[in-house]
């Protein structure tokens, strides 16, 4: 496939089917050279087309901004809610869980209503208030810096109580799911604290709608080898599902 405007357009079709390719991918499928394929996604991206990423391409922005949580809750309301009433049923007669920041996270502190005493350790604000009014509910709060866009604590005050606890089952909300940098938020203190929180949990459970598939964020928190749920919606690609099922992951559409 010599001809620049077939090129071209075969590679946005690509992306319109499965949202990404490599470089690699795209010289072996068109039978031209690498350099020629840098060349193409250099010239799609000038005309804001596609978003060019480490050797590859993407048809949206793969990093992750740091919205303000408020700006986040409006975004996917309602498929954050199945999300969360999926998550509730991972929840038997675990003794202690903890529930990370974000929207999607916080609709699950929503319903949360356990018949029998349930601790809850969180590093989020509005999830420690949300939980410490109901029955059955013990709240440990982590303490720290609150940051105003999450409303959520950082810094080295939670990472020493995070040493001295464990729990059965993480619950996170995150920015980011690539396949090669793994599962990421957009800030780095707070990627700092989650990583603390994945030492203690027994089970790690993503809760994320479809849109932070093939996204990263400036903090990773870890590979996929460390996550063993996540809970999404039915706008996920049929081809990220099977690479997240390869890597052992149990993947939950609502």
């Amino acid at each position: 496939m010599k001809n620049i405007t077939d090129r071209h357009q075969f590679i946005l079709q690509k992306l319109k089917e499965e949202g990404r390719a490599t470089i690699q991918e795209l010289s072996d499928l068109m039978k031209v050279s690498g350099v020629t394929i840098r060349k193409d996604l250099k010239l799609l991206e000038d005309k804001s087309l596609i978003f060019r990423t480490k050797g590859g391409a993407s048809m949206t922005n793969p990093y992750a901004g740091d919205r303000p949580i408020n700006e986040k809750a409006l975004i996917n309301s309602e498929e954050k809610k199945r999300i969360a009433r999926a998550a509730l049923e991972l929840i038997k007669d675990s003794d202690s869980i903890m529930i990370g920041s974000g929207t999607t996270v916080f609709q699950l502190a929503q319903i949360l209503a356990p018949t029998r005493p349930l601790t809850v350790i969180t590093p989020a604000l509005k999830v420690g208030l949300e939980l410490s009014s109901k029955p059955n509910i013990e709240v440990l709060q982590l303490g720290g810096l609150i940051r105003p866009n999450s409303s959520s604590v950082a810094g080295s005050h939670a990472i020493r109580v995070l040493e001295e606890i464990s729990c059965s089952i993480l619950f996170i909300g995150v920015d980011g799911i690539d396949p090669n940098f793994g599962v990421s938020i957009s800030n780095l203190a707070e990627a700092t604290v989650n990583q603390k929180m994945l030492e203690t949990a027994q089970t790690v459970v993503i809760l994320t709608d479809s849109t932070k598939f093939g996204k990263r964020g400036l903090g990773r928190i870890c590979g996929l080898d460390q996550v063993n749920y996540i809970i999404t919606d039915s706008n996920v690609s049929s081809s990220m599902v099977k690479k997240l099922e390869e890597n052992d992951i149990k993947v939950i559409i609502v």
